[in-house]
């Protein structure tokens, strides 16, 4: 995308954000959104900070995600206000002064030290609705002005309708993906080369153009056995030998949007493994299919359970029907995930579970705790689509000391187990019509260049 169409489809984006601060402020009483872009933290006895992370209701405004120390002020009928700190500092890389397709659309004040904020925040702070972390309040813990206050009524509201992307938040979800198919893979080229865990990611993060602070989470890059720890994160430095599979889950970032991309290779296309990865690749698809305007997502969830309880029946792992295993909990035990969550600004965004913009609970289906999103879809939400099948010894040695150990064939689950688990993970946006796979539009636009591989 060109900035030219990104600055086409920002005002209405904005608009959108300004009529929900609107609404928002005045269920919970309030002026004015005031929301800090964060701090940096230090690690306890010592000088070094932790990696700085933006605030997520600031760069839901802007894309900005290395400014720590500005802040923005909403106020309903006024030109938004980014007062933006620009320090005289000659140990650090000072901000450059704003530019791009956003920054006519703010009255923007530079400040060149943090506590010349208070000069142009709100007079009264009992009138602002305060985004933030505690760390952000201008002043130490006891006499800080403008600490967050995180008013429930502000955040059910603007959490809810989150969920609901502009086109230009599509357009950066789909910019994330494009970066992140690119070194998905240059990761597979590196695992086809017979290289290690470590190797592997530093060849993710070099096709990606980002360092472990910029991309969105802790990559899983995965060989053999690893595969069945869900957030494996140790990256070996020597290869296995034998290298048998690979998973890996990673993203990449985009103005601050994010991408959660997996997949999973065998290093026999012919074998049975390759086989079952094909087999959940086919059943995702039809997962990412039901990503439809009506759908209650936990549906999804549910559907998953019986198409992984049907695959561990058709490789001979499962001696029951998918009903009877996903009711007594045997398809748990190979899939013990939920099939997604939001994303968008945040890899698991805000407000998966919201009853409505006023608050309240859905509750995860009985006997699947992880599922993280349970809401009905609507165009415009955005998804992940991430069934998994997995051999993990923990949850196989309960099933083998439980009731139903002899629903399934051990000597079938010994023979898979060195393979760790399989997982295919797409971002899907639910419209008015066909689903949007941001996921495999791109690898099939990346497949499509020259040079591809």
């Amino acid at each position: 995308m060109t900035t030219q169409e990104l600055a086409m489809l920002y005002p209405q984006h904005l608009c959108e954000l300004e009529r929900r601060a609107a609404e928002a402020l005045e269920r919970g009483g309030f002026d004015h959104l005031v929301v800090p872009s964060g701090t940096v933290h230090y690690q306890v006895f010592d000088d070094r900070d932790y990696p700085y992370v933006v605030n997520p209701q600031f760069k839901a405004w802007l894309p900005l995600t290395r400014n720590p120390g500005s802040w923005l002020v909403i106020t309903p009928g006024k030109k938004p206000r980014l007062i933006y700190l620009q320090p005289f500092d000659y140990w650090h890389v000072v901000p450059q002064t704003p530019e791009g397709w956003w920054v006519e659309h703010f009255e923007i004040v530079v400040i060149r030290k943090w506590d010349e904020a208070l000069q142009h925040l709100p007079q009264s702070e009992a009138r602002c609705a305060i985004l933030g972390e505690p760390q952000s309040a201008l002043g130490d813990d006891a006499t800080g002005r403008f600490k967050p206050n995180n008013p429930p009524a502000v955040l059910d509201y603007l959490d809810y309708h989150r969920a609901f992307k502009t086109p230009y938040e599509v357009e950066m979800m789909r910019g994330a993906s494009r970066s992140g198919t690119r070194a998905h893979r240059a990761a597979e080229a590196a695992f086809r080369a017979g290289k290690s865990e470590f190797d592997i990611n530093l060849a993710y993060a070099a096709a990606a153009r980002q360092d472990a602070s910029e991309l969105p989470y802790g990559n899983i890059v995965a060989l053999n056995e690893h595969g069945a720890v869900l957030h494996y994160t140790e990256l070996a430095r020597e290869a296995p030998d034998p290298v048998r599979s690979f998973l890996i889950d990673a993203g990449t970032s985009f103005h601050g949007y994010a991408c959660d991309i997996t997949r999973t290779y065998a290093t026999d296309s012919g074998g049975e493994f390759q086989a079952m990865i094909d087999a959940v690749d086919a059943a995702q698809l039809k997962m990412c299919d039901q990503v439809r305007a009506g759908t209650d997502y936990t549906r999804i969830h549910l559907d998953a359970h019986l198409a992984i309880a049907g695959i561990l029946k058709d490789f001979g792992i499962s001696k029951v029907a998918p009903e009877t295993a996903l009711e007594n909990g045997i398809s748990s035990v190979f899939f013990p995930h939920g099939i997604g969550h939001g994303i968008g600004l945040q890899v698991h965004d805000v407000g998966g579970f919201a009853e409505s913009d006023r608050g309240g609970r859905i509750a995860n289906p009985d006997g699947h705790p992880f599922l993280r999103l349970t809401r009905t879809l609507a165009p415009g939400m955005a998804v992940t689509i991430e069934p998994g099948l997995y051999f993990v010894d923990l949850l196989l040695d309960k099933l083998r000391q439980g009731e139903h150990a002899d629903a399934v064939d051990w000597d079938r689950i010994a023979q898979f187990k060195p393979y760790g688990g399989i997982r295919i993970e797409d971002e899907v946006v639910c419209t008015d019509g066909a689903p949007l796979n941001l996921t495999r539009e791109a690898f099939a636009a990346g497949a499509a260049e020259p040079g591809a591989a």
